[in-house]
């Protein structure tokens, strides 16, 4: 850790003794002879993307590099200019108007879904447009038109969704906001419910290992959001929801700005659903009853003269559910045998803040700080099992970054630390445990637009539970040909498993729960390993003179060791660690396309291939399906005046079939088929924008009233050995009817 220490000090000092700059000022001379200076006038290094903007001064300073001897200055209306670097200070430089110049207007229809072609990572970026494009009030329902990850209902009672990536569930995957770790541990099941889709500017969804600057917990990928900015929002928003099953949801933003540099908002999200559906006559609600109170207070400073930036953020939720049968009354049927019901309560407090600091004469250069806390205490009870669980959490984060020479090698190294307080209880049986892990972090960029970039990321960590260790990164593009891009991944990934809080759906059963491992230090079990690999071919290019994209992915997870949930015994649930082997093997090919002007068509395939050694023997994992389909079609007609458009959206998910659980032991009505068959979930929305400030939304999810027919097991005898929620492979609730409108003031 010492040497290791030295090597990273010795690396941030060495650009402060090497680096060289070019300077100077750009300047226009008018017909009198006046001198203004030109403001944001680019200045590259000739047949490269490598440059800077001048300042308001029409000043600039720019890295030398011995590779290249030419800068080219461009400035719309002007006529561009190169200059050959033969002095440290060029001077003044004059650049002459165009007088030859007209007007000219330039539009490009711009995706809400983009993939960069230089990004060393597989990463793709969901805009706020995306999440208009669908009924989405919280991160769960963000992804309905996006085929990067897919959703599932986690069981038949909660109705919780569920998001897997490469054919591994969320546990698996580092959800973070603002690139702080934020839905974890407690919050694993329920915490994609606790974003309300409003409140994003945008998503960023990486396939892989994640950076290394970001923790060592990724296996199959990261799901980032961002925020709106209080400095750039709407002023006001407001939106308002209602579907055809009695479910109610109010968003609003208020942004106040202070002075050009400070700006503070408020948030509120409160959702309410009221309604008793029991469309399949089970006696069991096909969605919960649900009541939830999400506000946040967000400040945002910058000051770009002086080279500050720095965010605040204070956020409180209370999320209260309940479920079961439909006449279940809390106050007289709580831990009793009459009738079967679940509540599930959540207090939740978050902080977080970052602040940064850019060296304003090196612009590649900058520090920075992040930190969060959260407290969240969730009490709730399945039947007569309970289940509580109260979690305190604190991270920080400390980065900096620089270059080594030139802007084409980079780097960031920093120091973390994690703590997290654990507190259950499981019916009368308690567990109390405290995680904490400090760890340092080094990564170069190799940064080249033309053909190779890379990205190699090393980290250190010592844990308390976790023990000595290191996560290597690797990500590496490679330009095959124009608009075509080759990438490789290669990282390790290690976390605790937090059995209880990541499985909880399996409570709403009478299954019986078991810990066949004793050794480890958490739970008795030990941590998980696994290492990803990964491919991605992208091409870009022009089909019938109208632009299309396609994709195709491989990835391969290799599990070292791993927690396996084991429910093939009926009646059973089973926690040990891996003997023998877990793998995971996907393929994505994705085509986008814009079939007519203002019809864009999205189609994606994936392919699973996901197996695990049980103690029973190798078997495919229960409730993946082998293949998926996706095919988005979406519609825009031209704006007219002050903005009006309707705008058309409709998609399709084929799922193919699922290996279920074992069930053959029990008797014959409470068995199921050993796969679920395909199905297809439609779902379309029309939106109607009046103006620039009002538009009015409305849509149908699950119109085609696709449904598992059998969701609960022995559901007419829920205190019986056989009763189980927790076999669910398809909607348990029908077509949804939805109708919806939005109103902001820029």
């Amino acid at each position: 850790m010492k040497a290791i220490f030295l090597f990273i000090v010795f690396l941030s000092i060495q650009p402060i003794y090497s680096q060289l700059k070019i300077t100077g000022t750009v300047l226009e001379r008018t017909e009198k002879g006046d001198l203004i200076s030109l403001e944001d006038v680019h200045i590259t290094w000739a047949e490269t993307t490598i440059g800077t903007l001048s300042n308001k001064d029409g000043e600039f300073s720019l890295a030398y590099t011995a590779t290249h001897t030419k800068l080219v200055f461009s400035y719309v209306g002007y006529v561009s200019d190169t200059i050959t670097v033969n002095r440290p200070h060029l001077g003044k430089i004059y650049l002459q108007p165009n007088i030859a110049l007209e007007e000219v207007v330039v539009k490009r229809k711009i995706n809400s879904i983009q993939k960069s072609l230089f990004n060393p990572q597989n990463t793709v970026n969901v805009d706020s447009r995306e999440m208009l494009k669908a009924a989405c009030c919280n991160l769960s329902e963000s992804f309905e038109t996006n085929p990067s990850v897919d959703v599932s209902i986690s069981d038949g009672i909660s109705g919780a969704k569920q998001i897997q990536m490469l054919g591994m569930n969320s546990p698996y995957l580092l959800f973070t906001q603002e690139n702080m770790p934020f839905i974890r541990g407690a919050s694993q099941i329920y915490g994609l419910s606790f974003i309300p889709g409003s409140w994003i500017e945008s998503i960023q969804i990486t396939k892989g290992a994640g950076a290394v600057l970001n923790g060592f917990e990724s296996i199959s990928g990261q799901i980032n959001t961002e925020l709106v900015k209080p400095l750039t929002d709407q002023k006001f928003f407001f939106n308002s929801y209602a579907n055809s099953n009695e479910r109610f949801e109010l968003n609003t933003r208020y942004n106040t700005i202070l002075n050009d540099k400070l700006a503070t908002g408020l948030y509120l999200h409160t959702n309410l659903r009221s309604g008793k559906i029991d469309r399949n006559n089970d006696n069991f609600l096909d969605t919960p009853l649900a009541k939830q109170l999400n506000l946040m207070n967000r400040w945002q400073y910058i000051d770009l003269d002086k080279g500050w930036v720095s965010y605040l953020n204070l956020q409180y939720l209370t999320d209260k559910k309940q479920t079961g049968d439909t006449r279940y009354e809390p106050r007289t049927d709580k831990f009793t045998s009459n009738i079967w019901g679940s509540e599930i309560n959540t207090h939740r407090f978050d902080a977080s803040a970052k602040i940064g600091y850019v060296f304003p004469d090196l612009q590649y250069q900058s520090f920075g700080y992040q930190t969060a806390y959260s407290d969240h205490r969730q009490n709730s009870y399945y039947g007569n099992t309970i289940y509580t669980i109260d979690h305190q959490s604190f991270y920080s984060n400390l980065l900096f970054n620089s270059i080594i020479g030139s802007t084409q090698h980079k780097f960031k190294t920093g120091l973390s630390f994690n703590y997290d307080k654990y507190d259950e209880e499981v019916t009368l049986e308690y567990f109390s445990r405290v995680d904490n892990a400090i760890g340092s972090f080094f990564e170069y960029t190799y940064d080249s637009l033309e053909k190779l970039s890379f990205v190699a990321g090393l980290r250190a960590d010592h844990s308390n539970r976790l023990g000595n260790f290191m996560t290597p990164r690797l990500h590496v593009r490679y330009s095959l040909w124009d608009k075509a891009s080759l990438r490789f991944n290669l990282g390790r990934g290690k976390r605790a498993a937090n059995i209880y809080a990541e499985n909880q759906q399996l409570f709403a059963s009478n299954r019986t729960i078991t810990i066949l491992s004793t050794q480890g230090k958490i739970y008795g079990l030990d941590p998980e390993i696994a290492w990803n690999t990964g491919l991605n071919f992208t091409q870009k290019g022009y089909l019938f003179n109208r632009l299309f994209d396609i994709s195709l992915d491989y990835y391969h997870v290799s599990f070292i060791d791993q927690v396996v949930v084991d429910w093939e015994t009926p009646q059973e649930i089973s926690f040990y660690n891996l003997k023998g082997k877990s793998i995971s093997n996907s393929v994505q090919m994705d085509f986008n396309y814009e079939i007519l002007k203002n019809l864009d068509l999205r189609a994606t395939y994936k392919n699973y291939d996901v197996h695990v050694n049980y103690n029973k023997g190798r078997l495919e994992k229960p409730l993946q399906p082998r293949n998926r389909v996706f095919i988005n079609l979406n519609y825009e007609t031209q704006k007219k005046y002050e903005g009006r458009q309707w705008v058309l959206d409709f998609t399709a998910n084929r799922l193919g079939k699922q290996r279920l659980p074992d069930t053959s032991a029990n008797p014959a009505p409470y068995q199921l088929d050993t796969y679920a068959a395909a199905y297809t979930i439609l779902n379309t929305q029309i939106t109607r924008i009046f103006n620039n400030s009002f538009d009015i939304y409305m849509g149908g999810e699950n119109i085609g009233n696709f449904v598992q027919k059998q969701p609960i097991i022995a559901a007419s005898d829920p205190f019986g050995p056989y009763f189980d929620s927790t076999i669910t492979y398809a909607p348990t609730l029908g077509g949804t009817y939805y109708l919806g409108l939005r109103y902001k003031i820029k």
